[in-house]
C-alpha cells in the first residue's frame, strides 16, 4: 500500500481531513490537480462559529482571527438580520476572511506529516474488498497508487464521485451568475454586503490585499456570455445601491448556482466530503463550513477504522452528515428564493421573515444557531441523556495537563472524559474507541454535575449525572445511525 488513505483534493475539506488522519498516525497521500503554489483567488469568505470551534480544537482559530474581520450581525438582502452575538460559544460572530487563509493554515498543519502530490490528476479508480487503486498522471507521467481507503474531497466537479457511480441529483437554481474580483474606490460600510431587489442579487465581500469579490445576478444569461466590468457595476448599483467605484478587475466570469446532493456519501472503500457530496447556492456562506465539519466528523472515524475499529463506524458518517447537508441545501435555497423570487409568496416571505427575526426571539435564536451550525446535533439512542449527540460546549477546565478549555483538551484527537464533582466518571467503550486507555481525562471548572464522554469532533458520546446529583441515572449511550439530526436548544 502506498498509503492507508488517499485524499483527492487539497481544498479546505481535504486538508483538514488529511491533517486529522495524519495526527492519528494514519499514512495519508493527498492528490491535487492544482500546482503547489497557494492561490490568492478564493471561493468562500465566511467562517462561522462552529467552524471556528473546529479549528480551535486544532490550535488554528486564533491565527485565523488575525486574518479577517469579526462580524457579530449578518444583514442579508437588506432585510434579514441575523444576530450572532448571543451564541453560546467563544466565537459569537462570523469571521470574514478569504478561503485561501483557511487553506494556508490547514496546509501548514499537514505539511511534514502528509504526502502531497500536486499537479496530479486522477484518471481512474478501482476497488475490491481490501484495496482502492487509483491511476494518476502527473509531471512524471502515469502512475498507480494503492490505499485501503479513499476520500473524494475534489469539489462539485468531482472526478471521484462518477468514478464510483454515485449520482449527484439536483438542479441549477441560477444559470449564470456574474463573478468579479475588483478593487474599490469607496469602502463599503458593512464588510459583508448582500442585497436582493426585484429578482436581482448582489454580494460584495473583501478578501485581503485590497481586493473584493462581487457576485451578482440580474436576469438569465448563459455561461458563454462574456462578462464586462460595466455589467458588474450595473448589477451592483441596482442591488446594492452603489458600485463603490469598482475598477481594475483581475477576474471576470460566470458560474452556475446549483443545488445538488449525493444520495450516499460512501461506495465501498470510497467516501465523499464537502462539495463533492453536496453543493448549494452561495447564500449564507455555508459551503466551506459544511465541508470542514464533514471532515471533522469523518476524520476520527476513518482513523479509528484504520487502527482496527469496525468499519460499520463509517455508516454513522452518512447517518449524521447527510441530513445536515440536506438542511443546508434547504436553508440556503430558502434565503436565495426569498431574495430573488418575483411571486406573491416570495414577496410575503420578504416581509414576514424580517419581522419574525426582529420580534420573535425563538425564531431569531434558531436562525443564529442554524447559520452558525452551533445548533446542529446528531441522532441519539432512545432514552439517552439529553446531551448525547449534541455539541459539547467549550467548558473551562481545572488546571491540569488537558489544558484550560475543552477545545484544548480535544487537540490530541482522542475521546475526552470530562469529570464532574464526585467520584471518577466511568464510561463503557463506545464505537470508535480503539483503546479506552487513550482517553484524555479532565475536570470541569464550571460547577456542572454532568460527566461527559466527548468524541474527538466535539460531540457528546455519553453523559450522566455524578453520584448524589439530582437528575437522570447514569447512562453510556453512543452515536447510532438515524435519518435526521436533532436541533440543540442550548
Amino acid at each position: 500500500m502506498d498509503a492507508d488513505v488517499i485524499v483527492i483534493g487539497a481544498g479546505p475539506t481535504g486538508l483538514l481531513l488529511a491533517g486529522d488522519l495524519a495526527a492519528q498516525g494514519v499514512r495519508v497521500t493527498v492528490v491535487e490537480k492544482r500546482p503547489a503554489t497557494v492561490s490568492n483567488l478564493t471561493r468562500a469568505f465566511a467562517v462561522h462559529a462552529r467552524t471556528l470551534e473546529v479549528l480551535d480544537a486544532r490550535g488554528l482559530a486564533d491565527d485565523l482571527l488575525t486574518t479577517g474581520q469579526v462580524v457579530p450581525r449578518v444583514r442579508l438582502f437588506g432585510r434579514i438580520d441575523v444576530d450572532l452575538s448571543r451564541l453560546p460559544t467563544r466565537f459569537p460572530f462570523v469571521l470574514i476572511t478569504p478561503q485561501y487563509e483557511v487553506e494556508r493554515l490547514l496546509r501548514r498543519r499537514a505539511e511534514g506529516a502528509v504526502t502531497f502530490r500536486f499537479d496530479t490528476r486522477v484518471t481512474a479508480i478501482r476497488q475490491d474488498a481490501s484495496t482502492v487503486t487509483v491511476d494518476v498522471e502527473g509531471a512524471d507521467g502515469p502512475e498507480t497508487l494503492r490505499s485501503a481507503w479513499l476520500v473524494g474531497a475534489d469539489g462539485v466537479h468531482s472526478t471521484v464521485r462518477p468514478a464510483v457511480s454515485i449520482p449527484f441529483p439536483g438542479r441549477t437554481v441560477i444559470r449564470a451568475m456574474v463573478l468579479a474580483d475588483v478593487r474599490l474606490t469607496t469602502t463599503p460600510t458593512d464588510p459583508l454586503t448582500v442585497a436582493g431587489r426585484s429578482g436581482a442579487l448582489g454580494f460584495l465581500a473583501p478578501f485581503g490585499h485590497g481586493w473584493y469579490r462581487f457576485i451578482g445576478w440580474a436576469g438569465e444569461r448563459t455561461l458563454d456570455d462574456p462578462v464586462t466590468l460595466d455589467e458588474a457595476r450595473a448589477i451592483a448599483r441596482f442591488t446594492l445601491g452603489d458600485d463603490y467605484g469598482m475598477h481594475d478587475a483581475r477576474f471576470l466570469t460566470r458560474f452556475a448556482a446549483d443545488e445538488r446532493q449525493a444520495p450516499t456519501y460512501r461506495a465501498g472503500r470510497v467516501l465523499l466530503a464537502g462539495d463533492a457530496a453536496h453543493v448549494h447556492s452561495p447564500a449564507g456562506g455555508l459551503g466551506m463550513n459544511t465541508g470542514l465539519q464533514d471532515a471533522a466528523n469523518l476524520g476520527w472515524k476513518l482513523a479509528a477504522v484504520v487502527r482496527g475499529a469496525d468499519a460499520a463506524l463509517l455508516d454513522t458518517y452518512q447517518a449524521e452528515r447527510h441530513p445536515v447537508g440536506r438542511q443546508v441545501l434547504r436553508a440556503s435555497g430558502t434565503v436565495l428564493r426569498l431574495a430573488v423570487g418575483r411571486g406573491p409568496l416570495a414577496a410575503a416571505g420578504r416581509r414576514l421573515l424580517p419581522w419574525l427575526l426582529a420580534h420573535v426571539r425563538p425564531v431569531a435564536r434558531k436562525a443564529a444557531l442554524t447559520v452558525s451550525a452551533i445548533g446542529v446535533a446528531y441522532p441519539s439512542p432512545r432514552g439517552a441523556h439529553p446531551l448525547v449527540g449534541r455539541r459539547a460546549a467549550d467548558l473551562p477546565l481545572r488546571p491540569g495537563p488537558g489544558g484550560a478549555t475543552l477545545a484544548q483538551a480535544l487537540r490530541p484527537g482522542r475521546f475526552v472524559v470530562v469529570q464532574a464533582a464526585g467520584p471518577d466518571a466511568s464510561f463503557a467503550p463506545v464505537p470508535g474507541e480503539v483503546d479506552v486507555a487513550e482517553r484524555v481525562v479532565v475536570r470541569r471548572a464550571d460547577g456542572g454535575s454532568d460527566a461527559l464522554l466527548v468524541r474527538p469532533d466535539g460531540y457528546v458520546a455519553g453523559a450522566y449525572r455524578t453520584a448524589g446529583a439530582p437528575g437522570s441515572p447514569a447512562t453510556t449511550p453512543a452515536t447510532s445511525p438515524a435519518t435526521s439530526p436533532r436541533r440543540a436548544t442550548l
